[in-house]
Order: C-alpha cells, then structure tokens, then sequence
C-alpha cells in the first residue's frame, strides 16, 4: 500500500510560493522540479490549496498567491484541506474471526489509533506554515553557512 504524500506536497508548494514569490516565475512547472513530480500534480493539490481559500491562482497564468497570512495556516488545516477526514492510520479489516488475534485486532487497534490520531492532530493545530518557512530558511543558512 503507497502512503499517499498529498500533505506534505501541499506544505511544500505553500511553502514554496511563500519563500519564491517575487523571486522566480512561480510556475507549476518550477513548483514541479522541487516537488520532483509533474505539474499536473502540482495543478490538483493547487486546486485544493485555492478551493481550502490559501492560494489564488488565475488559470493559464503562473504565480499562484497566498491569500492568508502564512502565521494563521496549521499544519492540520493543511491536512484537512488536503486529506479531508481520511484516518492517519488504517486498520485491516480482512482477517480471520476465528483467530484470537484475527478476531480482536480491530477493535483493539480503534481505541489506540483514535488515542494517536488525536495526539497527532492536536500537535498540527499548533504548528503554523511560518514555523515551517522558518526552519526551512534556518536549516538553509546553515548549509550555506558550511558551504
């Protein structure tokens, strides 16, 4: 099963039209090349990003805007925007009954994964998409500072 990295590729582009705007031709084809993917790619969760209200973009024209203050977007309002309410963890639901293990596994796992799930979450809530930046842009210094 392929994890899906359609949250992290949104926190990536945000990120990236944040640190690149003004700076570069803020095309799908550039956001693809540090993305490593294609631009039709970048194009769908773009979409998202605009209809979560994040970015405005203008069909057939680069440059995508961040419409809301990098310090008011959440990782988890990312996440939302991008998963929806898809559960961080998935259970198996194809085992056997007759198994001790086969039999429990479920509802054993459904009260830890919802314990994990809203752990996770309420951590997100309190990361914002300048946290983000900023470490990006401190880490950077620090390469070039080595360099």
């Amino acid at each position: 099963m392929k994890v899906s990295t359609r949250f992290s590729d949104s926190i990536h582009i945000l990120a990236f039209i944040c640190i690149y705007q003004g700076k570069i031709t803020l095309s799908s084809s550039n956001i693809a090349s540090s993305l490593e993917t294609s631009p039709v790619v970048v194009r769908r969760l773009m979409t998202s990003l605009k209809e979560a209200g994040f970015i405005k973009t203008k069909h057939g024209t680069p440059d995508p805007e961040l419409l809301v203050d990098p310090q008011k977007i959440t990782l988890l309002d990312v996440y939302l925007a991008t998963e929806g309410q898809t559960p961080l963890f998935t259970i198996d639901h194809n085992t056997n009954p007759q198994c001790i293990v086969g039999g429990n596994i479920q509802s054993t796992l459904e009260d830890y994964y919802h314990h994990a799930e809203t752990a996770a979450k309420a951590k997100l809530q309190q990361i914002t998409l300048q946290d983000v930046i900023d470490t990006i842009l401190v880490k950077q210094a620090e390469k070039e500072k080595q360099s």
